[in-house]
């Protein structure tokens, strides 16, 4: 849009009225010709000037395209998974190659219409003075000096109100106007607006930049105050081998920092702040197992690198099943997703997902997209209002883990299932995955509890699953020793076993 000032051409001033000629001296003093008509002055206005236009700064470079990995891949739901077909959703998180998008250009100052005084030349209205008639007695001439003296005294009376006025104007007005305040600024707790002026001093934007220059944008908040922040892995993956990553917040104050841990299966990691601040207030984590379809939810992050952004939605699902990638490799990162309609774009990546009250429920993760941009793509895909986000229970514990050990910790049943397109469960695949592994783990807990090659998952507890990228996303929302209900169909039987999930350290 552009900001636009337009005007007219200022009028000529009209001339002086012509002298009259002398009045015969019968004739009786009129008060109109004490003095001149006055006519205000148009302001003058530059005709047609325009100022900058506000230029679209462009998208930030798209982390990752839409996959959900390669053929053949092991992952997670034990010995490992062979990755299936993609239409995975996007990270939102920015990062690729060089030639980063230009800085958004600030919107020039409009100009006022007139930029001083009206017209040129000297003031236009001075009176002129008509030749007073002589009076025939002495009462006219009376009247004459009585309203002579009466034009002195008014011309008197506003010369020295415009000079009070002027030596007595040091900022205060008598004048009495109306209060402009429009009662208390005060936000609430509960409104979006209290929720956001709490939350974002505890939000930073992530810049990660890889050796070779390459990177993007991202965002993370306060996890403690030590200066730990918690995001996403795809956010500070390029800064992981010796590259760079600041994090910077709010009030402009940028800090250097350093990765803790990082898991790509669950796509969280943790930084820690150099030389950190002594005020972090970590954001308060809620409950993500109390959530509700149709609660309010709050997302603040950096779309398309424009910092401190706040938007808002509902949660429109739970349990989504969601299996993302990078498109670096093979592996990917499953998660059983709170979805939001919040908008959520290239950029918002590991930034907080909060309820009402301001709690963070979610780090917002990955997005479904139409469009098939991506990294080294020609289009950037944005917001259709589908956004996924870890649920906070979930990425607390791999924090934790992480600022422990520096290492994630997985669940896992011991059995590698198909990641192939599918709506009829997980099946246990029946030879050995690429790695050589065996399809049952040896000794593992899906081998102890009597499961076998070619068996298919149904239920994980009493969450129905339709494929493998779902079963391994819902192991990985429990922790290692957890008890769980698995039902499988065997030769077109449905049988149900308890299993003690085993763990693995480490991605692998």
């Amino acid at each position: 849009m552009s900001t636009e000032n337009e005007g007219t051409a200022v009028p000529p001033a009209p001339s002086a009225p012509p002298v009259p000629v002398d009045a015969p001296a019968a004739s009786a003093p009129h008060a109109s010709d004490a003095g001149a008509p006055a006519t205000p002055v148009p302001p003058h206005a530059p005709g047609g000037a325009q100022g900058p236009e506000l230029v679209h700064a462009g998208p930030a470079p798209a982390y990752a395209s839409a996959q959900g990995g390669a053929d053949g891949a092991q992952q997670g739901a034990g010995g490992g998974a062979q990755h299936g077909a993609g239409g995975a959703p996007q990270y939102p998180g920015a990062s690729g190659p060089e030639g980063s998008w230009p800085p958004p250009q600030a919107p020039g100052t409009p100009l006022y219409a007139d930029g001083g005084a009206g017209g040129a030349g000297g003031a236009w209205g001075s009176g002129y003075q008509q030749p007073a008639p002589k009076p025939k007695n002495g009462r006219g001439g009376l009247v004459a000096a009585i309203l002579v003296a009466a034009l002195v005294a008014g011309g008197l009376g506003g010369g020295l109100g415009y000079t009070l006025a002027k030596n007595n104007d040091n900022g205060s007005s008598t004048t009495l106007s109306a209060s402009d305040s429009g009662g208390s600024v005060k936000r609430d707790a509960g409104t979006v607006a209290g929720v956001a002026q709490k939350a974002l001093p505890s939000t930073v934007t992530i810049e990660a930049e890889s050796t070779n220059g390459e990177g993007g944008t991202g965002t993370g908040f306060v996890f403690d105050t030590q200066g730990h922040i918690v995001t996403n892995n795809h956010v500070v993956a390029d800064a992981v081998d010796g590259g760079k990553l600041t994090a910077t917040f709010p009030n402009g104050k940028k800090y250097d920092a350093e990765v803790v841990g990082h898991a790509q299966g669950y796509d969280v990691a943790v930084i820690k702040l150099k030389n950190a601040p002594g005020d972090l207030r970590p954001l308060t984590l809620g409950n993500s197992d109390q959530v509700a379809v149709g609660d309010s939810t709050i997302a603040i992050g950096a779309p398309f690198g424009l910092s401190n952004t706040v938007t808002t939605g509902i949660i429109s699902a739970k349990n989504r099943p969601v299996a993302s990638s990078d498109g670096s490799g093979s592996n990917a990162s499953y998660m059983s997703a709170l979805q939001t309609d919040a908008s959520i774009n290239p950029g918002n990546s590991g930034g907080p997902l909060l309820d009402a009250q301001g709690n963070v429920i979610g780090i917002n993760s990955a997005i479904q997209s139409t469009s098939g941009g991506g990294l080294g793509g020609t289009s950037q895909s944005g917001s259709i209002g589908l956004g996924f986000a870890i649920p906070i229970n979930q990425a607390k514990y791999v924090a934790q883990q992480l600022i422990k050990t520096g290492k994630p910790v997985y669940a896992k049943i011991g059995a590698s299932v198909s990641l192939e397109d599918s709506s009829n469960g997980a099946k246990i695949t029946t030879e050995a995955a690429a790695g050589g592994s065996a399809p049952i783990e040896a000794g593992g807990p899906a081998a102890k509890a009597g499961l076998k090659p070619g068996d298919v998952i149904t239920k994980l507890d009493d969450h129905v699953i339709d494929s493998g990228p779902t079963l391994i996303g819902e192991i990985w929302t429990h922790k290692p020793g957890d008890r769980v209900k698995v039902t499988y169909e065997r030769d077109g039987r449905t049988h149900t076993v308890d299993l003690t999930l085993g763990s693995r350290v480490g991605d692998s």
